[in-house]
């Protein structure tokens, strides 16, 4: 097994139109959305929501400045006109949004422009899939990734940061394998002297249980997780522990841009993944944008500062002025920050995840 190698620095283009499409500075499409529901979420993982910051008197937002189902159709609706192809439903916690499979059914009724229909997806801690698997199903959700940083109860109630145990998580995922979601992505964030030593449990089980596992490098993403470049497990540390025992051959990617290197296993159906931000930055081949729950765009995962969609919406601005505003965000957009990634740029100000779903 060879490791990926680095994609290459991004190199400017003049913006221009592919096959319709709006480009960025760098010739990078728009093609997913990842669609902030709340900013609200049950757990407290210490890679995002430590709990001594985010505790009980935390303000989150009020439910005023959060956007309604109706208004999140209306904006989704824009982009998958712009050539969007993949809508992911996050959070902070998704499910902790009541009625959420009646937004799932109003999402799963939109179209892309040739009238395929768009990949729908909801990335959950899946704490509450048992309730909710079949209705999300019924509702005309495609795909689940569920959160699941070890099997180890011990490690993973600490890391969750509110005590939860795996054994629930476990009946969850279950739960929407009853319902149809096959085969379900696991994510799980390795951070070292935390839960490198699950790397292979999970790594088994996943394939024993025909999931695929998708190993995240613990990343610098707002400043809230105390991030240091030392507790990065890079990928190739990973991969090199895997093929070791279990044996992988690098797969193609599924569509450009998919942020994860695929692997496959040598003597066993199945594969797993890596999303090495840090250590094999792929800002090169990203097409995502993040709505945030209170309506902002943002065009990096490690943005600052966001564009306000939820005020001219509700000012009554028509599709067309909506199309214009999002394609004037993309027109100038030269994110690269994990390039870039630099004591300087680590120090800069960034939003938290759990306010732009990950």
């Amino acid at each position: 097994m060879v490791p990926p190698a680095q994609s290459p620095s991004t190199a400017a283009v003049n913006p221009s139109a592919a096959g319709g499409r709006q480009l960025d500075r760098f010739g990078r499409r728009l093609h997913d959305l990842r669609i902030s529901v709340t900013d609200r979420c049950n757990f407290r993982c210490t890679y995002c929501m430590p709990r001594e910051i985010y505790g009980r008197d935390f303000a989150f937002l009020p439910r005023s400045e959060v956007l309604t189902f109706e208004e999140i159709e209306r904006l989704a609706a824009v982009f998958v006109a712009e050539g969007v192809e993949k809508l992911r439903v996050t959070g902070g916690e998704p499910l902790v949004r009541r009625n959420l499979p009646d937004l799932i059914a109003m999402l799963a009724a939109l179209r892309r422009p040739d009238g395929g229909p768009l990949d729908l997806t909801l990335t959950t801690n899946g704490s509450a899939l048992r309730q909710l698997a079949e209705p999300l199903r019924d509702a005309g959700l495609g795909r689940i990734t569920v959160s699941l940083d070890s099997l180890d109860d011990p490690t993973f109630r600490a890391m969750n940061g509110v005590d939860y145990p795996v054994a629930k998580v476990l009946d969850g995922i279950a739960a929407a394998g009853e319902a149809g979601f096959s085969p379900l992505k696991i994510n799980m964030v390795v951070r070292r002297g935390i839960n490198e030593t699950s790397i292979l449990p999970m790594a088994r089980w996943a394939r024993h249980e025909g999931h695929i596992l998708r190993f995240i490098e613990y990343m610098d993403v707002g400043h809230s997780n105390g991030w240091r470049l030392d507790e990065v497990v890079p990928a190739a540390e990973i991969l090199a522990t895997l093929d070791a025992e279990l044996g992988l051959e690098s797969v193609p990617p599924n569509y450009p841009g998919e942020v994860a290197d695929r692997w496959a296993y040598r003597d066993n159906p199945g594969e797993v993944g890596v999303i090495a931000s840090v250590s094999q930055p792929f800002c090169s081949a990203c097409t995502r944008a993040r709505l945030s729950a209170e309506g902002k765009l943002y065009t990096c995962l490690f943005g600052v500062d966001g564009t306000d969609l939820r005020a001219p919406l509700r000012d009554g601005s028509t599709a067309a002025e909506l199309t214009e505003l999002i394609r004037a965000v993309w027109r100038i957009r030269a994110d690269r920050y994990s390039e870039l990634r630099s004591e300087a740029t680590t120090n800069r100000p960034r939003i938290e995840m759990f306010a732009i779903g990950g």
